[in-house]
C-alpha cells in the first residue's frame, strides 16, 4: 500500500504547477465535465473532494451553487495551489484512508478520476461513512472499462508509475460502499466514464 502512495504521491507532486496543461489534467477535465451537472448543491452545503489535486473541481462546485468547500490530497504541491485557486477553503495533507474532519460533518463527498488509485477502498468507504451527514451524497468518478479490459489491464495496472491500483466496475465500486450502509441511487457510463451516484443512510 505504502509503494502505491508513494508512486502516486511523487508523480502528482511533479506535475502540480502545470496540471491543468498536463495530459493528466485534460483527462481528468473529461471526468469533471460529466460529474458536475449531476451533483445536487444546496447553498451552503458543506462539500470534500478526496483526491482534490488543485483545488478545480471545488472552485468549479462553487462557481454553480456557494459551499463550503473542503479538499485532501496526499501530494502536498497539490494542495499548496488548491488553496491558491480556493483561499476560502480548506484543505490537508491527507490519504483517503485517514481523512481529518469531524464525524458526519459533510453533505457531499466527490472523488474524480482517482478512485482506481486508492489502495484499500474498503477503508475509504468507512470514512465515508463517518464523514457523511444521515442522507448525505457520495458522487464518485471514475475510469469505466468493460469487463474484458477491466480482466485484461488490471493485472499490469499496479506497474503504472502514477501508483494506480486497479479499475472496477460499476457493480464493484456499490458493494464496496453497500457493506457500509450506502445505496446507489444512479449510475451513469459516458464512453469510459463511470459516474456512481450513492446516499449514505
Amino acid at each position: 500500500m505504502a509503494n502505491f502512495k508513494n508512486k502516486s504521491k511523487a508523480e502528482y507532486n511533479k506535475k502540480a504547477d502545470n496540471y491543468d496543461s498536463t495530459n493528466d489534467g485534460r483527462f481528468t477535465q473529461k471526468f469533471k465535465d460529466i460529474l458536475l451537472p449531476i451533483i445536487i448543491l444546496k447553498e451552503n452545503n458543506n462539500v470534500l473532494d478526496v483526491a482534490c489535486g488543485n483545488g478545480s473541481l471545488l472552485a468549479a462546485l462553487n462557481k454553480k451553487t456557494k459551499i463550503n468547500g473542503y479538499g485532501i490530497d496526499i501530494a502536498e504541491k497539490m494542495i499548496e495551489n488548491a488553496i491558491i485557486k480556493n483561499p476560502s477553503m480548506e484543505f490537508h495533507t491527507a490519504d483517503c484512508e485517514a481523512i481529518p474532519f469531524e464525524n458526519e460533518t459533510m453533505d457531499i463527498i466527490t472523488v474524480c478520476a482517482a478512485y482506481h488509485h486508492f489502495p484499500d477502498v474498503a477503508a475509504f468507504a468507512a470514512e465515508a461513512k463517518r464523514l457523511l451527514k444521515s442522507n448525505g451524497m457520495l458522487y464518485i468518478a471514475d475510469v469505466y472499462l468493460p469487463a474484458f479490459w477491466r480482466i485484461l489491464l488490471n493485472p499490469l495496472v499496479p506497474l503504472s508509475k502514477a501508483g494506480d491500483v486497479r479499475f472496477y466496475s460499476p457493480k464493484e465500486i456499490v458493494k464496496n460502499f453497500e457493506q457500509f450502509g450506502f445505496i446507489s441511487t444512479d449510475i451513469k457510463i459516458s464512453g469510459n466514464i463511470q459516474i456512481i451516484c450513492m446516499q449514505k443512510q
